[in-house]
């Protein structure tokens, strides 16, 4: 239950929630295993859900992803879940003494998994494919961690933003190429069985 409470208040309430959360205690055993294990399946099994018993269509046809194909593009989309976080929170953490802040990883990694609540959540729309559009409704995240990485870094407000800018650009690269990599996967699964090898 305190998972789903957290989910909703980072989202409803976040200026609360990021006092709370500075305050808390946390390992990454306890943010990864415990909150980025949970969220992260939302989007994994929407996609499965979406690509291969509903359908992606397009030009008047639907076509269904093999069941093998879709699993695969999940699995490495979940996994990557747990690298992004952790990449985008260390480079959080190397960064926020060049803007007058403390390197704490484990503040960055709060600020960072916790912020990425509405990516996670808004994976939900990939149950039906042409809802998937819907998913820019996690780009709240990016909001999410403008409000709470600068504060769990101790960030000077006057240089928050700057800080705020160079971590959004490395978590869009970061995004980017994760997605890339999971969709060049599941793309083969959309290939006819004659461009297999």
């Amino acid at each position: 239950m305190r998972l789903v409470d957290r989910a909703k208040n980072i989202i409803v309430s976040p200026k609360k929630e990021w006092e709370v959360i500075q305050a808390e205690e946390a390992t990454p055993g306890k943010l990864l295993g415990g909150y980025v294990a949970i969220l992260a399946l939302i989007p994994a099994i929407a996609s499965i859900i979406g690509q291969s018993f509903v359908g992606v269509s397009g030009f008047g046809f639907t076509y269904h992803v093999p069941l093998t194909w879709s699993i695969i593009g999940a699995v490495i989309q979940y996994v990557l879940a747990f690298v992004g976080v952790y990449v985008v929170a260390f480079i959080g953490d190397a960064l926020a003494p060049s803007f007058g802040g403390q390197k704490n990883l484990i503040q960055a990694l709060k600020a960072v998994v916790y912020s990425y609540t509405p990516i996670w959540l808004a994976g939900i729309f990939a149950i039906i494919p042409m809802l998937g559009i819907l998913g820019i409704l996690g780009l709240y995240g990016f909001y999410l961690l403008y409000m709470g990485l600068p504060k769990l870094m101790g960030v000077p407000q006057e240089k928050a933003v700057g800080y705020i800018v160079v971590v959004v650009i490395a978590a869009i690269v970061v995004y980017l190429v994760f997605g890339a990599i999971t969709g060049a996967i599941v793309a083969i699964g959309y290939a006819p069985s004659i461009f297999r090898y």
